[in-house]
């Protein structure tokens, strides 16, 4: 339904933004209940819906209710072929949201579309901008941006969190409680962290020993690069000195020792060529390559004849380099090694290690003073909190009692108890704990709302809180089904007159049949039941002008309108 309300929204928002912070612009119904396809758009102010008793006002609460998070299943299906969609189309222009968006991982949008689906077996799905979440945290945010007022449903005013925003809304307290609550995010994001760390920390700690055994065990066998080879050529020299020392020996004979030695037969050659060389430039040539041939031969004597006379039996050393050898296979078969150069790897690794163990422990002292810094500055500001909530209780419940005069409970009390909760039970609103109590009845101790009012006490007591409220912060849509159960005449006229002044900054949408409140709607909408194709679905148009004016003479005078029912009407609607 795209009416007025819509163009009348599109033309004010920007203008009421600072009030507005919270609507519902679009509920779409398909498939739910009665409902084969419904499409609700809805006004920034009042919103009324009125209609035939029994043609869907309750499935459409029903409906809302999904989105709300309360649970559904199968026996909600329209058609229990096709799977029941509800979509409710909101504006978040209160940018304290953010926090629920962020604690959620959420993307905070001023645009949000809130998804409820229930496919034919009865499975539930939720979103929130396409995005899938549990029912837990659609509830909360539903929470958020609805108050819905229905003497069958629980009610927002029962809940801890609702009574401790009234009180923080009335106390100002947005500016600290933003700063509190974002440190308490991080307080609880770093404590967090400190859980990971210690149990790290645990783990490591449990295998720090043996890896500190392996790195000391590594380091003090004084592994050098290259080593293994050195040592390998030596053992093998020392494990087969004889065998060496008879081949040198043999090759030194050959070469000079011999009766006819190989440089003797040298020296021979070289005299020989020594006259004839001149006469012919190749022999001088090849005379030249033999006395260099010749050279490299008695080089090489002398190295044998060094290398001869240091090659010695050392069964020491010889133990000492297998020893070391030793010791080398060893570790290299322990770390599944192959040289010196992943030995020295695995050490630096190790190192690195057990340097990561001692520094876990460094961050884990850092972190604990770190969180105990933040857990004082955290006292501090929850201690502003309670103080400021404690100034503004008695003014507060005074002020109730008075509107509950005005709304037809003069015998009513109203009663706020505050309590300061342990250190240890801080928690993201602070440390105060709230309690509305209430007696309908005059003689009567207040108790807690949700064990002694009922469904129209409790809807007249919330919207005597919400008038008070409403100018010192933001609130979600106010949705009041029947709020006019119990009352009629003057009374009604008060409630009326109270829900037209709260709806000026605050979107309200009320079911009513009491013609007081429905004369106070900027859109009215008329839900009936249609039958088509021998099935009964449920229907919602928006009226105006003369329809409007017929609809509250029948509220007045039931079906049968008469002129003076009409002028009644008319006069109504224009007070």
């Amino acid at each position: 339904m795209r009416g007025d309300c819509r163009k009348f929204l599109t033309a004010q928002i920007k203008a009421r933004v600072v009030y507005i912070r919270f609507m519902l612009h679009r509920l779409s119904i398909r498939n739910y209940a009665i409902i084969e396809k419904l499409e609700i758009e809805f006004c920034d102010r009042m919103n009324i819906i009125t209609g035939e008793t029994g043609a869907g006002k309750s499935i459409l609460l029903g409906a809302l209710s999904l989105i709300l998070g309360e649970r559904a299943d199968t026996k909600a299906l329209y058609n229990t072929e096709e799977k029941c969609v509800v979509e409710a189309d909101f504006e978040i222009q209160n940018k304290d949201l953010k926090y629920f968006f962020s604690k959620n991982e959420l993307d905070f949008d001023t645009h949000t579309i809130v998804r409820r689906e229930i496919n034919q077996s009865g499975k539930s799905r939720a979103f929130i901008n396409d995005t899938p979440v549990t029912l837990t945290v659609l509830k909360e945010l539903g929470e958020r941006l609805v108050n819905l007022h229905s003497q069958h449903e629980t009610l927002e005013l029962t809940k801890a969190g609702f009574q401790l925003d009234v009180i923080d809304t009335l106390a100002k307290n947005q500016p600290i409680l933003t700063v509190y609550k974002s440190q308490f995010i991080q307080y609880k994001k770093d404590f967090k962290r400190l859980e990971e760390l210690v149990e790290q920390f645990r783990n490591s700690s449990s295998e720090l020993d043996y890896l500190q055994f392996q790195f000391n065990e590594l380091t003090e066998a004084k592994l050098v690069a290259e080593e293994q080879t050195s040592l390998e050529t030596e053992q093998n020299t020392l494990s087969n000195v004889e065998e060496i020392k008879r081949a040198l020996q043999t090759s030194i004979q050959i070469l000079s020792e011999g009766e006819i030695s190989m440089l003797d037969q040298l020296t021979e050659v070289q005299s020989q060529l020594k006259t004839v060389k001149t006469y012919n430039k190749d022999i001088l040539a090849l005379t030249e390559r033999l006395h260099s041939v010749f050279e490299e031969l008695k080089d090489i004597n002398e190295e044998f004849e060094d290398l001869q006379e240091n090659a010695s039996l050392d069964p020491e050393r010889l133990e000492e380099v297998t020893a070391r050898l030793n010791i080398i296979y060893r570790l290299q078969k322990k770390h599944n090694a192959c040289t010196i150069e992943d030995l020295l790897k695995i050490q630096s690794f190790l190192q690195e290690k057990i340097a990561s163990v001692d520094n876990n422990s460094t961050k884990i002292d850092q972190l604990k003073a770190q969180l105990q810094k933040q857990f004082g500055e955290l006292l501090s500001l929850s201690d502003q909190l309670h103080q400021s909530r404690e100034k503004v209780l008695r003014e507060f419940q005074n002020n109730v009692v008075m509107l509950l005069t005005k709304v037809g409970m003069p015998n009513s009390s109203f009663k706020v108890e505050i309590k300061k909760l342990e250190h240890h039970q801080l928690n993201e609103n602070g440390l105060s704990e709230i309690k509305f109590l209430f007696s309908a009845n005059k003689g009567f101790v207040p108790l807690e709302i949700k064990d002694v009012a009922s469904g129209g006490e409790l809807s007249r007591l919330m919207l005597c809180i919400k008038s008070l409220i409403a100018d010192a912060g933001a609130l979600p849509t106010l949705i009041f089904d029947e709020i006019d159960a119990g009352i009629s005449g003057e009374v009604a006229l008060k409630v009326g007159e109270i829900m037209k002044k709260l709806s000026r900054n605050h979107q309200l949408i009320s079911i009513t049949h009491l013609p007081q409140i429905a004369r106070t709607g900027d859109a009215h909408l008329y839900i009936y039941k249609e039958t088509k194709d021998n099935r009964t679905q449920t229907r919602i148009k928006e009226l105006k002008g003369e329809e409007r004016v017929i609809e509250i003479a029948k509220m007045l005078s039931g079906d049968k309108v008469s002129d003076a029912s009409l002028a009644n009407a008319r006069e109504l609607i224009a007070s």
